[in-house]
């Protein structure tokens, strides 16, 4: 099977299959198939399938004119009937892991997708698991799934392995393409052959791991290395505040060191599809095997309290006009969770928005990347434009993404007072109506 398997990468025939067309299955969908592969996705949202058909882009990391050449040239297609499965010789699983009411792992997509997968597997077929999960899924969740499911063997029948999904929103620098990739297959001959296949296709390196579990684990490192840094950085932009020391100084000297030291920034809590979660993943299996995370776990407790802490410091700043936050307007700046994107998922800005609204506060918002959100079932609206009058009306600007394409002199000179989160207006000239968190 390696061998077969191995020239049909090779002469490029072998035909891709991508479970979930979102911010990481359409970019590998596209590359997969610029790099001349057949290539069809799968998604159960039919507008998305609907759009891929007509050529119509919805990603940002996706470039309109690849998708539409792709589509045309009959190397691209998405379906929302999974018997596809049956014609395709390698499938990337990327659908949400996201958590439940109860913060613990809701692998339902994987599950639901990895049983619909095994009605229709045939041999000599490789599967690939690239949704952020916790060490050992692959192994004891979708094994056993495919196995009993279809009636074949892994390693005997069918490859199977983890590679997990690196996507950067917005990232000018480092794409699908370029961003090296790690693989972790059940047994040698699976790894050499999903590296072969991903070695085909990206120009990033393609760092090859003993077992699933190590890529699942190593995918789990990166964000909770984040997740834990910018808790220690939040903390200390608190403490700061109290002792009356720019934060952002402090960083800004820090980094002047060449070794030793990475930078990480302070904000209004945690957004993203992988940052906020991934750490709960982790934090929950270890339970299985009775291990507290407790640095993990408290780095998780600060970040999650930010929002709240920036109302907090929001009220503050309005008190000193002899405002209260119930009654008060605020203008929220920026929905997205980093800037200059449209992906607002896990955004900690709706959770400034959200506790604002608790104190009875009437919070507006503007965003030029997120001309609406839904959260928590209800929708709301961008103001249309950043006007002076719509700045004049707030008695408190509050910035909470970092976006580019706002012109953050203007708001300072038609703004009551300012409350920034990111450090965004660190250029303008008059700060006396501006406090950084």
């Amino acid at each position: 099977m390696k061998q077969l398997l191995l020239d049909k990468i090779a002469k490029k025939e072998i035909i891709v299959g991508v479970i979930g067309l979102g911010y990481v299955g359409l970019p590998l969908a596209v590359e997969k198939a610029k790099a001349g592969f057949r290539t069809i996705g799968f998604d159960e949202q039919a507008i998305k399938v609907e759009m891929v058909n007509q050529g119509h882009n919805y990603i940002g990391d996706v470039v309109d004119k690849d998708l539409k050449r792709l589509v045309e040239e009959g190397l691209l297609s998405a379906t929302s009937d999974f018997g596809f499965i049956q014609d395709v010789d390698f499938i990337a699983i990327c659908v949400p892991t996201p958590l439940d009411i109860h913060q613990e792992p809701d692998l339902s997509c994987v599950q639901n997708s990895t049983a619909e997968i095994a009605k229709y597997l045939k041999k000599n077929t490789i599967v690939v698991l690239e949704s952020t999960t916790y060490p050992g899924t692959t192994e004891e969740l979708v094994r056993p799934i495919l196995e009993e499911g279809s009636g074949l063997r892994c390693g005997v029948d069918f490859y199977l392995g983890f590679s997990p999904e690196r996507v950067d929103p917005g990232n000018l620098i480092y794409k699908t393409k370029n961003t090296p990739k790690v693989v972790g297959g059940i047994g040698k001959d699976a790894t050499e052959v999903i590296a072969a296949m991903y070695r085909s296709v990206l120009e990033g390196d393609v760092k090859e791991v003993s077992s699933p579990a190590i890529a699942e684990m190593e995918k789990i490192l990166e964000n909770t290395y984040r997740n834990i840094n910018i808790g220690l950085i939040n903390e200390l932009a608190i403490l700061c505040n109290e002792m009356g020391i720019s934060i952002w100084e402090v960083i800004d000297a820090a980094s002047t060191k060449p070794y030793g030291f990475q930078p990480f920034y302070p904000g209004p809590g945690l957004g993203g599809h992988c940052i906020p979660l991934d750490p709960y993943y982790l934090s929950w299996k270890a339970r299985e095997y009775g291990f507290h995370t407790s640095m993990i776990e408290s780095s998780m407790m600060v970040n999650d309290k930010m929002p709240a802490y920036c109302v907090e410091r929001a009220s503050k700043i309005l008190n000193r006009f002899k405002k209260a936050l119930n009654g008060s307007r605020v203008l929220v700046l920026g929905v997205a969770y980093k800037q200059d994107i449209d992906d607002y998922r896990e955004s900690p800005a709706l959770r400034v928005i959200e506790e604002l609204n608790k104190t009875g506060a009437e919070v507006i918002y503007y965003d030029p990347w997120v001309r609406q959100y839904k959260y928590k079932g209800k929708i709301s609206v961008s103001e249309p434009e950043l006007s002076r009058e719509l700045i004049e009306s707030a008695d408190l600007v509050m910035v909470t993404a970092a976006h580019t394409n706002v012109d953050y002199e203007f708001v300072q000179r038609h703004a009551k007072a300012i409350f920034d989160t990111k450090n965004v207006m660190k250029q303008v000239t008059n700060r006396e109506n501006i406090e950084v968190l």
